[in-house]
């Protein structure tokens, strides 16, 4: 363990090293920040209230394979007068708490951090001790974005202390680009600040695009393939099948063996094993549920990835700016409202679309047993229903599209009820 002198030197090091940086930034006038930016307000019944209501943590989904996503933004740290780190830190353990028992996957944004507000190195020291292997055994990969020598000075300090494995999880990222690619394009709440950092490192790099990842060309897709290929090519390669057999065989199993199971479409389960079922259905091989340990959640993280990777989201782009402008309709007609939205759906997207939305609405019904009501659905498949073409979500615009989806869920039968095209069929 290191001792106080240890801790005392190093942390002036720190602090000119952070202060010759934010000089360095102020040589680009950046705009006035908002707010503090938050998806949604935390409840002021909160226990840490008092921490959370800055946004500073926030969790945004997961990546399709169950893991979530946990981001830790610097910019929304207020001066540290303003805030009690020991706070803080019970905070984040209360928060991961509700996670690390499943695969997850933290981000830090870096970008923001000062000598105002960041933690003395006496509280990290603390705060890696107190995040014991409970927290640490199940973390994926802790990406560091936009680092600077703060971090690499943090981290040589640290590294006698920090085990090898821990080390290995450890992944610097220049560039909210190559997060992207890391994360396979999944959903970030990225801060407005870290936003406009970002676009200025790469102003001040002429432009340059990032060297692109070598990738083989794009195969064509098998003849009974499954995952991401258009619900229009499974229907013509599935005996003009409109319910693709993914979609098909996991609502069936869950329905029948999953309804009451609690945390069902919250947890994970090996990424290997995932693959391994998609392999097998893209060969047109059977697929039995009942052989897989956890067999409850391996069918409904298949089916989530099945969505997700659908190269037009079951909802269509189309209707995603449509989306955005829910909030703007007063509540009493926005039921009416998504009713129009999903009438527009061309025939093939609606028919699969209320098939699907009335298996969750089941789901929902059992929330008594699974924990799982309208809301908490709407929170896991609104991303992968809804999704902008060409860029990444906004976090204001996830709003609109949880509250759409809760709409459909909840209001199944209103929303769909009176609309049945040949060949609907229901789960």
């Amino acid at each position: 363990m290191m001792s106080g002198s240890d801790l005392e030197q190093p942390d002036a090091v720190e602090f000119q090293s952070e202060e010759e940086e934010e000089q360095e930034e102020r040589r680009v006038t950046d705009p006035p920040s908002p707010p503090p930016f938050t998806l949604s307000g935390p409840d002021t019944s909160h226990p840490f209230y008092d921490v959370a209501r800055h946004g500073i943590l926030q969790v945004s989904g997961d990546d399709g394979y169950g893991r979530k996503l946990i981001v830790f933004s610097s910019c929304c740290l207020p001066p540290s007068h303003q805030l009690n780190h020991q706070r803080l830190l019970e905070y984040l353990k209360f928060t991961l708490d509700q996670y690390v028992e499943m695969d997850y996957i933290l981000v830090y944004f870096h970008h923001g951090l000062s000598s105002s507000n960041k933690p003395s190195l006496r509280w990290l020291q603390e705060a890696y001790r107190q995040f014991d292997r409970k927290y640490k055994k199940n973390l994926k990969t802790l990406y560091v974005v936009h680092p600077t020598n703060f971090i690499r000075i943090v981290w040589n300090i640290f590294k006698p202390v920090i085990s090898h494995k821990f080390g290995k999880k450890l992944k610097y990222v220049n560039h909210l680009a190559e997060l992207q690619r890391h994360l396979n394009d999944q959903l970030l709440l990225v801060p407005p600040d870290v936003l406009r950092h970002d676009e200025k490192l790469r102003a001040a790099q002429n432009a340059r695009p990032l060297p692109s990842l070598k990738e083989p060309p794009p195969r064509p897709p098998l003849p009974m393939q499954q995952f991401a290929v258009s619900l229009q090519y499974i229907r013509e390669k599935n005996q003009a099948a409109i319910i693709p057999l993914v979609m098909r065989q996991t609502v069936t199993y869950l329905k029948e063996n999953g309804l009451r199971t609690e945390g069902i479409f919250r947890r994970s389960v090996h990424v290997q094993l995932i693959k391994d079922i998609q392999k097998l259905y893209n060969l047109g091989k059977p697929v039995n549920f009942n052989v897989y340990d956890d067999n409850v959640h391996v069918a409904a993280v298949v089916l989530k990835i099945f969505l997700r990777e659908l190269p037009e989201p079951l909802l269509t782009f189309q209707v995603y700016d449509q989306v955005q402008d829910l909030l703007r309709v007063e509540t009493s007609l926005r039921v009416t409202r998504c009713k129009q939205l999903v009438q527009s759906l061309p025939e093939n997207h609606f028919i699969v679309a209320k098939y699907l939305l009335a298996f969750l609405h089941m789901v929902s019904l059992e929330s008594i047993f699974n924990r799982m009501n309208s809301s908490n659905l709407a929170y896991v498949f609104g991303v992968y229903l809804v999704r902008p073409r060409h860029s990444s979500f906004s976090l204001s615009a996830l709003t609109p599209v949880n509250i759409f989806t809760e709409i459909l869920i909840e209001h199944f039968h209103t929303v769909f009820g009176s609309c049945c095209p040949p060949g609907q069929e229901t789960p």
